[in-house]
């Protein structure tokens, strides 16, 4: 299950979401602290409280996985569109739930709350801040939080902002969006868990990604075979001739993948270089080899 639309708001009801996952996963002790420091936070004069919760919240719910169930997961969706908490740990919800209890009316103290809150987190703080992006009140006002996430040297931080997150497709600029995706692929990330990654392909990105191959190649390192999933569309020529470069090669993956590319591409002499590989021309007409097939064979993230 993949959830890949926009966002839609509807933060009580992620609230509750929240709330059932823990109150079947924690033991009465750790759910008993964590709805008394929810509704201390809510009605709190001074936001102490919450900062001091939500640095101790793995010292009560422990850090397992969430390990949502099929049907949760569809309620995750359903509740906010573009919200795939799959791979969420116990202590990050409960961490978005703490963050989700803040008042929001007065939109000053709660965006000032939460850049303290950011400014100080260590990295497991900072990942769960970035995953709850998408469930946040005031979206737009975290544009240059997120991008400072993506520039974050900690492979952990910049994965919360670029995988499995909605908000990024919804809310960066092109010039941040082009930098995360050729981020991904520098730091060994999997972009088909990059939601959007589709509908927020460019001309610009594709050239840049294949500037990035030129480099991966001089240094006689391999490309990964989702970059090509972003160039097929906008290639010229001399994109092309890198395309059959990396169908030559000896791996399987990287063929198919150049391939499905260059099915992609507009071109008439697309067509014509896929026909120099039958055998692989015709399983993308017969629909057998897809994106989608090719990440199946990938081992999850």
């Amino acid at each position: 299950m993949v959830c890949t639309s926009y966002l839609e708001k509807t933060t009580i009801s992620a609230n509750e979401l929240l709330h059932g996952w823990l109150k079947q996963r924690l033991n009465s002790q750790a759910l008993t602290w964590l709805e008394q420091k929810i509704e201390q936070i809510k009605t709190a004069v001074n936001t102490l409280v919450f900062f001091s919760a939500f640095s101790a919240v793995p010292r009560y719910t422990g850090k397992n996985d969430l390990q949502l169930t099929k049907a949760e997961l569809e309620a995750a969706c359903s509740a906010q569109t573009g919200w795939f908490p799959s791979h969420w740990s116990v202590d990050q919800a409960a961490r978005a739930l703490l963050v989700l209890s803040l008042p929001q009316d007065n939109e000053q103290k709660y965006l000032q709350t939460l850049e303290r809150v950011f400014t100080a987190a260590d990295m497991g703080e900072l990942v769960a801040l970035y995953q709850t992006l998408p469930l946040l009140p005031y979206p737009e006002k975290f544009r240059a939080r997120a991008a400072e996430g993506v520039r974050s040297n900690m492979t952990a931080v910049f994965n919360a902002v670029a995988l499995r997150n909605s908000y990024p497709a919804e809310y960066l600029s092109d010039l941040a969006w082009n930098q995360m995706v050729l981020k991904a692929l520098f730091v060994g990330s999997s972009l088909h868990l990059i939601q959007g990654l589709e509908e927020r392909a460019n001309p610009e990105l594709a050239r840049m990604l294949v500037d990035y191959a030129h480099e991966r190649w001089a240094a006689k390192r391999t490309v990964s075979p989702e970059l090509w999933r972003l160039v097929g569309r906008f290639a010229n020529d001399a994109m092309l001739a890198d395309l059959e470069r990396a169908i030559q090669d000896a791996d399987p993956v990287q063929q198919a993948a150049a391939a499905i590319a260059t099915s992609e591409c507009p071109l008439p002499q697309a067509q014509t270089l896929l026909t120099r590989y039958p055998n692989l021309q015709t399983l993308i007409q017969a629909g057998h080899l897809t994106w989608n097939s090719l990440t199946a064979t990938q081992s999850p993230e």
